[in-house]
């Protein structure tokens, strides 16, 4: 869309040019209008400002408020305009205000006259409440349509790397064996529940505001079911002062957004750590890598990086919105003029890292015998070891202590708990025998937690299956 222009006035009464001019008798400030205008940014808005006003037109012909020629005038105009826009060459004019005007105006420039009656039983304070509505349903039915391809990507790798051993980390410490393809499915499950949320999310959205006009309503007979029915909401808002004020629906958006970009930043923190030398778990494709300007060995995981910086913008976004809306009466402000910038960037933001991640996914390398020499270092089957005595009938704080105390013996001695000589065990606890060694292995502790939601690679195929399903179930 092209930038709106500055059209600088020579005209002292040319605010009778503005909608709401009459009152006036002199012009605005060129400072003040360039201040107050918004349609530098709610220009984005225009096509869905387009089919909210051909159904608010349809509906007043519907109810005899326009005639039948009138509506019929006002759709093809409204479809001139929309050509317009489409093709880049709307002139968009500070003037004008916002993107409301800005289309009413060209509208009367097609049509006439008639263009004119569009705002009957309407306020630009129900309108712009509906028109962002209508974006912020389109826009979370695109991002869900991308969730569900980094769903998909995730369980595609998760099923490949089930067999693959890895460390599992507490406090980033080595703590327990776990399945590459289990640790994929942890994220899984985290971008599951944000798609749940913006379902939920999208449920408030879908309320239709439109009808009620300034803040009281109209005195036009008209049929806000009927325009809900024209345009797809769900419901329709029951009071008009809550409908033109309301703003929770966008900041529930950014609860949501904020949600993703932790879980899309707690992603990213892995994927650095495990791309780094240090640890070597993974290989990131080049084409989400970029190098350095001096020194021609790095490479380095912009993508990721990146990723887990814009978490902090969005949560920003949240904070904002939150703290725009603290301290307003009730009904509509000036300041709710500042929603739709953290709005839209929120959208973009979110949509640029989903995109990211469900393109970087697929071409992850796993670099499994790293792993493996990673997963049979820290004493991670220390616990095994500890159940494994139990079973034999020790007391677990009594396992526990006998378990701790072989450690011990093998930090002194710089070795790992299976190099340890059956004799070392038996200084902890004399019944031990050679039993202790296959539990010892580390594709047997893996295998063991063979139950509803463990890390065995039989359980992490069957999540997989059962995770298609509930792809489905979510995303439909």
């Amino acid at each position: 869309m092209s930038p709106p222009t500055t059209e600088p006035s020579e005209n002292p009464s040319a605010a009778a040019d503005k909608p709401w001019g009459g009152r006036f008798t002199a012009p605005t400030d060129a400072f003040v209008e360039e201040f107050t205008a918004s349609v530098g940014f709610d220009q984005r808005l225009a096509l869905c400002d387009i089919e909210g006003s051909i159904a608010h037109a349809r509906m007043l012909s519907e109810c005899g408020v326009l005639s039948t020629a009138e509506f019929a005038d006002i759709e093809r105009g409204l479809g001139l305009v929309r050509a317009d826009i489409e093709a880049g060459r709307f002139q968009w004019s500070v003037k004008l205000e916002d993107v409301h005007m800005n289309v009413e105006r060209a509208l009367v420039g097609h049509v006439g006259e008639v263009g004119k009656k569009l705002h009957t039983a309407r306020s630009r304070n129900d309108q712009v409440a509906t028109d962002i509505r209508l974006y912020l349903r389109g826009q979370i039915d695109a991002l869900k349509d991308n969730l569900g391809r980094l769903l998909a990507a995730l369980i595609v790798l998760a099923e490949r790397e089930a067999d693959t051993l890895m460390p599992g980390y507490t406090h980033l410490q080595a703590a327990q064996p776990v399945s590459f393809g289990h640790h994929m499915l942890a994220w899984f499950e985290m971008l599951l529940r944000d798609a749940d949320r913006l379902n939920d999310c999208r449920r408030r959205v879908n309320v239709l505001p439109l009808g009620a006009g300034a803040l009281a309503g109209t005195t036009f007979p008209i049929d806000r079911h009927r325009t809900a029915e024209l345009l797809g909401f769900d419901a329709v808002a029951e009071n008009s002062l809550d409908a033109v004020s309301d703003r929770d629906f966008a900041i529930e958006f950014a609860a949501v957004a904020a949600l993703v970009m932790v879980h899309y930043s707690r992603m990213a923190e892995e994927l650095v750590l495990w791309n780094s030398q240090a640890f070597g778990f993974v290989d990131l494709d080049d084409a989400f890598c970029t190098g350095s300007s001096m020194m021609p060995q790095k490479k380095n995981p912009d993508v990721p990086e990146l990723v887990r910086g814009k978490s902090g913008r969005v949560v920003g976004h949240l904070v904002a919105l939150i703290t725009l809306m603290k301290g307003q009466p009730l009904a509509y402000n000036k300041d709710n003029q500042e929603d739709k910038e953290p709005v839209f960037d929120l959208i973009d933001t979110l949509a640029a890292c989903t995109r990211a991640f469900a393109e970087l996914v697929p071409t992850l390398q796993v670099r499994r015998e790293r792993l493996r020499a990673a997963a049979a270092q820290g004493f991670i089957a220390a616990t095994d070891l500890a159940d494994h005595l139990v079973r034999m009938g020790r007391p677990f704080r009594d396992a526990h202590a006998v378990v701790g105390g072989a450690v011990a013996l093998a930090v002194e001695r710089g070795c790992e708990l299976h190099e340890l000589s059956l004799e070392d065990y038996r200084r902890f606890d004399a019944g031990l025998d050679e039993s202790i060694y296959d539990v010892l292995d580390m594709d047997r502790v893996l295998k063991a937690r063979n139950h509803f939601g463990g890390t065995a690679p039989a359980q992490v195929r069957a999540a997989c299956v059962r995770a298609r399903e509930r792809i489905k179930r979510v995303l439909g």
